[in-house]
């Protein structure tokens, strides 16, 4: 199920990018970057519907609408902050490894 949840291409990014507190959807999809509004609003309901993410709307002209770990969403934390230690220790050689099985099917 865990798999299921995170698996997505952009659910990992977008707990990430709330660990720092709420964000409105603008600034997440400026923190994101690479994300379109369409695809983050999907990912964003996944992620409600999941538990992860609660939404938060305000009763303000003009409207304002947040978004934020719930306290499910805050225990993937630490998970998600070692699989990013782990891509920043290690992205480069798998970027090598890449590279190097293309120069042998080249051959």
């Amino acid at each position: 199920m865990a798999i299921e949840i995170i698996s997505s291409k952009w659910a990992v990014v977008t707990l990430f990018a709330l660990t720092d507190g709420p964000v409105r959807h603008g600034e997440l999809a400026e923190l994101i970057g690479g994300v379109s509004r369409k695809v983050l609003t999907q990912t964003l309901r996944r992620l409600q519907d999941n538990g992860l993410v609660e939404r938060r709307a305000y009763a303000e002209a003009p409207p304002r609408v947040e978004y934020g770990l719930t306290g499910l969403g805050r225990t993937l934390e630490e998970p998600i902050r070692k699989l990013t230690e782990w891509a920043r220790t290690n992205g480069e050689a798998v970027v090598a490894f890449h590279e190097a099985a293309e120069d042998a099917s080249d051959r």
